[in-house]
């Protein structure tokens, strides 16, 4: 199989259209469409058919266009090896959440600024599954994801996962709340009856609230959804419920942290990239940033 024909195959998948690969790769559509169809000759299936006045891809397409994207990646990585010494330069995308980005991106723009000028990071604050989506589509080239002890995520063979650091979760409730004692599950046995607020788009905490509450014989009544810590913090201060919260942030006047133990909640960070890209210059410096 060639690979430039892998290649329009790849960014068929990704824009959906021939036109737009024609134009992201400067040929015509008529050059496009002829390639694919020899593909589809030297692979033996049909690799595309009509959609209305567009194309799709096929089953077989999608599949071949799976194995495309591992493919072209391997590609680029022996392409990288022949020359280890390159100066790193280039833009890395970057899709993370945002305590990730303030406590482990952030810190890197002052010394890239001063030491590798050519480095240039564009930084989109994500979710962990909006960033996977991403990342496996092409249009970031670093993920930086969490899960928790309590709700692992597994890697997809696709993709390279390097921890970077993990942080404990503790109860916040309201400051003037009766402090049970005891391990996690006592401690959540003291707020059965309480609203409970979890995460607006990611079900991770949400896992972790339920799991504990599971080990204290009941089910936690799910009343409030917000992505933002500070508007979690708020709601706790209304006195709207409880929720998870960061063990080493600050929190308001209000809001009172009560350890969890025996199980801890920890929220774990990961420096995730598609497989075979790690050595990319620019991002092979981000990398080894993120992790000394």
């Amino acid at each position: 199989m060639d690979l430039r024909r892998l290649r329009l195959l790849r960014e068929l998948a990704r824009l959906g259209s021939m036109r737009q690969v024609a134009e992201e790769l400067h040929v015509t559509t008529s050059t496009v469409s002829q390639q694919l169809a020899v593909l589809a000759r030297e692979v033996g299936a049909e690799l595309i058919e009509p959609d209305g006045r567009r194309v799709r891809l096929t089953p077989a397409g999608r599949r071949l266009a799976a194995h495309a994207v591992t493919i072209l990646a391997a590609v680029d990585a022996a392409r990288l090896d022949l020359d280890p010494a390159a100066e790193p330069s280039g833009e890395v995308r970057v899709a993370g959440f945002a305590t990730a980005v303030r406590r482990s991106l952030l810190p890197l723009t002052a010394r890239l600024a001063a030491d590798r000028p050519g480095v240039r990071l564009r930084i989109h604050e994500h979710e962990p599954a909006e960033a996977y989506a991403l990342l496996g589509t092409d249009d970031v080239d670093l993920a930086l994801v969490y899960d928790y002890n309590l709700a692992p995520t597994p890697f997809d063979s696709a993709v390279q996962a390097t921890p970077l650091w993990s942080a404990a979760w503790h109860l916040g409730v309201p400051s003037g709340s009766t402090a049970p004692t005891g391990d996690a599950a006592a401690v959540f046995a003291g707020f059965r009856d309480a609203d409970w607020i979890v995460n607006s788009r990611n079900v991770a905490d949400e896992v972790v609230v339920r799991t504990i509450a599971s080990m204290a014989g009941f089910t936690p009544r799910i009343a409030h959804r917000a992505d933002s810590l500070e508007l979690v913090q708020d709601l706790i201060v209304a006195g709207l419920g409880v929720g998870l919260l960061p063990a080493d942030q600050l929190t308001l006047p209000g809001v009172r942290l009560l350890p969890l133990t025996g199980p801890e909640a920890l929220l774990r960070a990961y420096a995730v990239v598609r497989r075979g890209r790690a050595a990319w210059p620019p991002l092979a410096l981000i990398l080894d940033q993120l992790t000394t």
